[in-house]
């Protein structure tokens, strides 16, 4: 089948989740434009190489080249963990450990810049109904669309498709999909290992800090 309807960007962070709703919406012959919002923060070398390779092994008449756009914020995160990688939350960390200020808003403004430039209605993210962050409910989405699209040629609605699922449930929705990735020491890496496990599916990822059978064990 052929992709059909309206392109929609999503932004990608070569995180599972994200990664999952490119590939999910792929299945649904959606056209995709995927974005990735370079901040200078650590991990970014590593988790863009994860993004390039994921949408490299899912290559399809509907996936546009990834559109890669800067936002530095070695000027705003001034000795933050993300950027110094001192003190840097463990697998142990809470989410609320991991918290980015102002993340989503200066992730989105970009993207969406850039969607109401080329004519794309629609920007996807892909936080879970388990978010606890207020920047990825969908009242903050509904505001931050409001305001950017005030005087704008073109409006961009912003979606959360997966704001009412949990994390197992997109795993099965990734069936199939090259989920092939990362660190095994992070906080995300623990939830992602917790959520394979709940969805008594096996973990395909070869970890950094160990092979994939020692995570999974089938049960």
């Amino acid at each position: 089948m052929s992709p059909s309807g309206k392109p929609i960007g999503v932004l990608l962070s070569g995180g599972l989740d994200s990664a999952i709703l490119v590939g999910h919406l792929l299945r649904q012959q959606r056209v995709v434009q995927p974005f990735y919002i370079r901040t200078g923060l650590i991990w970014q070398a590593a988790e863009l190489a994860a993004a390039e390779r994921f949408l490299a092994a899912i290559a399809a008449p509907g996936l546009a080249p990834l559109v890669v756009l800067e936002m530095p914020l070695s000027d705003l995160y001034q000795g933050h963990w993300s950027l110094t990688g001192r003190q840097v939350p463990d697998r142990s960390s809470p989410d609320e450990a991991v918290y980015l200020p102002g993340r989503n808003a200066l992730l989105l403004v970009k993207a969406a810049v850039w969607c109401q430039l080329h004519g794309i209605e629609e920007l996807a993210l892909a936080p879970l109904g388990s978010s606890p962050f207020e920047d990825a409910s969908d009242a903050f989405l509904a505001d931050f669309a409001a305001a950017l699209n005030r005087g704008a040629a073109h409006s961009v609605r912003m979606l959360r498709p997966f704001g009412n699922l949990h994390k197992r449930e997109v795993l099965r929705l990734g069936v199939g999909l090259p989920l092939e990735l990362h660190c095994g020491r992070c906080n995300k890496c623990a939830e992602r290992q917790a959520a394979f496990r709940e969805a008594g599916m096996p973990d395909p990822t070869a970890y950094a800090d160990r092979p994939a059978e020692v995570v999974f064990r089938g049960t």
